[in-house]
């Protein structure tokens, strides 16, 4: 399981591993320990093995030649973890810890099973697209990418959690602000500029913020003499339970997160991240918005009054709450993880 770096990343494998585990099979993942994968995969109980690894995107010149220098020896590594463990297929999410995995497993003659949750695949899924045996795909104008007949539109595997959760009816109106594994200044910042400001547009939300490491110290002390209820925490050990909580999520619209929103039956309002490789998280967000099940901002509106005005509107139209819920679960896939386990054990069985 190539999965590592961003919990967009991980999160689509974990389901996928334990369906795989439930039959009887055993997965080990290939990650590095920087990644969001060394909280979240021993966590859920699986073996993961460590690479040095980088990403070639968006990074200075330095920067793309210490990943170039990595990148040999972590194919030799992962090539020597092939040949001791002796898989029947490889499951890749794409991403900098997937570059070197899918180069030693195509250099091994092992097949590759490609999952790519966008509608533009990454980097190293377009450059391997015509080597992979199969393709998962969430979007159908995603098969284009691949030889006809290899790709497959499955939907982004979520785990179960998020599906078993219960739509809200009662309890304190809560806000769940999370900007991924690695937080966000963006809506970490609007979180912050909104905490003076709810008491003066007649509200009081409680508030879960989940900020990544680099300002959760900050943000805890400033949140603590805001006057209002909720926690500021730099990880979410529990994302379903933090899900089942909120009335509305404020997220980035990362294919994970658009598939946990659309699992949980949560009313979204999503700020693309404008950075995103081949802008695909504001498409993303797009078919969200064209399903009625979310609310779009761009990033350099989203501030601290944008989200009082928008989460006050929404507060005082419960009926449009449940109707953007109730149209994000009919966009879920609760098939995805057993329809790639699916895939990757045929694939192995024919290898």
């Amino acid at each position: 399981m190539a999965a590592g770096g961003t919990g967009g990343h991980v999160m689509p494998a974990i389901p996928v591993a334990r369906e795989l585990r439930d039959r009887g099979h055993r997965c080990v993942f290939i990650g590095t320990r920087r990644g969001a994968e060394a909280k979240l995969v021993p966590a859920a109980g699986f073996q993961i093995e460590w690479i040095e690894s980088a990403g070639l995107q968006r990074r200075s010149l330095p920067q793309m030649l210490g990943a170039l220098v990595k990148l040999p020896l972590a194919v030799m590594k992962v090539r020597a973890l092939i040949a001791r463990e002796k898989p029947g297929a490889m499951l890749s999410l794409g991403g900098y810890v997937a570059g070197p995995a899918v180069l030693a497993a195509l250099s091994k003659g092992l097949p590759v099973v490609a999952v790519e949750p966008n509608a533009v695949p990454g980097l190293v899924t377009r450059r391997t697209a015509s080597r992979v045996a199969r393709a998962c795909v969430s979007f159908e104008e995603t098969k284009r990418w691949f030889p006809p007949g290899r790709a497959v539109v499955t939907g982004v595997p979520v785990r179960q959690e998020f599906f078993e959760i219960r739509e809200k009816r009662e309890g304190e109106f809560t806000v769940l602000v999370t900007g991924g594994s690695q937080g966000s200044r963006t809506l970490n910042r609007a979180a912050r500029e909104s905490w003076p400001l709810w008491k003066q547009a007649g509200m009081n939300p409680r508030m879960i913020l989940q900020c990544g490491t680099a300002e959760a110290d900050a943000l805890r002390q400033e949140f603590a003499q805001s006057g209002l209820s909720g926690e500021v925490t730099a990880f979410l050990n529990d994302v379903p339970s933090a899900f089942a909580q909120a009335d509305v999520i404020v997220s980035r619209a990362g294919a994970s997160t658009v598939a946990e929103l659309c699992a949980a039956g949560k009313p979204g309002i999503l700020v693309p991240f404008p950075f995103a490789a081949d802008d695909h998280q504001a498409k993303n967000a797009e078919a969200m918005v064209r399903a009625d099940a979310a609310r779009m901002t761009v990033d350099a509106d989203w501030t601290g009054e944008a989200m009082v005005r928008q989460i006050t509107q929404l507060n005082q139209m419960p009926g449009e709450l449940l109707s953007m819920g109730s149209a994000a679960r009919q966009l879920a896939h609760p098939e995805a993880a057993q329809l790639t386990a699916e895939i990757l054990i045929e694939v192995a069985k024919n290898h």
